[in-house]
């Protein structure tokens, strides 16, 4: 039986390293999945998806991929355009761990992601400067448009995308069993956790709990997990 990987942690240096073409992308949420981040990378709709991706400019595959814990806790609000129920967001300044996955990808890429993310359209470079030296920036008010950098990993900072608010400031929202099964797969896929791992993870988020029990999630998943 094959070990689950060892996931990594970001780290502020104490002297940040110079610009980087590439960053790694944090995902924390569906793109957990490779397959689905392929479609923000290539464009197209995924399967039982009510969104057309336009893609990157550069439909390159990540160069790398690590299972991550960044520091700070993932929680449920607002309501899902594409899975209805309550979406996956990450407060970096709440105490806990959010397990993601990083794909190791260029600036412009990382900005498409971002552009689509915000249901904008890719084409248009980021700048990176302010988010990598003090740890966010603001790109506006959305729901996705407040930029994190828990860190840096290997060289390259880490960085993802989340709400402006803290967790505590915004009403609480059960997310859907099709998106539970999808971020439970993810984490599957991308650490290698058992079926009870992932119930006793996602149902302690605030909006799953209280609402979803962690064998009500586990049986939600296959029992050899999810290939995409």
């Amino acid at each position: 039986m094959t070990s689950p990987p060892t996931p990594h942690r970001p780290a502020r240096p104490e002297v940040a390293p110079p610009p980087a073409e590439y960053v790694w992308y944090a995902a924390y949420g569906s793109n957990m999945h490779a397959y689905r981040l392929g479609y923000y990378l290539k464009g197209g709709r995924p399967p039982h998806g009510t969104r057309t991706y336009p893609g990157c400019r550069d439909a390159t595959p990540p160069s790398r991929t690590l299972p991550v814990v960044l520091a700070g806790q993932l929680y449920f609000a607002l309501e899902s355009r594409q899975w209805t129920g309550g979406l996956g967001l990450y407060d970096p300044l709440d105490p806990g761990e959010t397990p993601g996955r990083a794909y190791l990808v260029t600036v412009p890429q990382f900005s498409d992601l971002v552009a689509q993310e915000m249901a904008a359209w890719p084409g248009c470079d980021l700048d990176l400067t302010e988010v990598i030296e003090t740890g966010t920036a603001s790109l506006g008010p959305g729901r996705y448009e407040t930029l994190v950098c828990p860190g840096w990993l290997d060289g390259f900072p880490v960085l993802t995308f989340t709400a402006p608010w803290r967790r505590a400031d915004v009403a609480w929202n059960a997310p859907s069993p099709a998106y539970l099964r999808h971020l439970g797969s993810g984490l599957v896929e991308a650490h290698g956790w058992r079926r009870e791992q992932v119930g006793d993870y996602l149902s302690g988020c605030s909006g799953a709990a209280g609402v979803w029990s962690a064998e009500a999630i586990a049986a939600l998943l296959p029992e050899a997990g999810f290939a995409g």
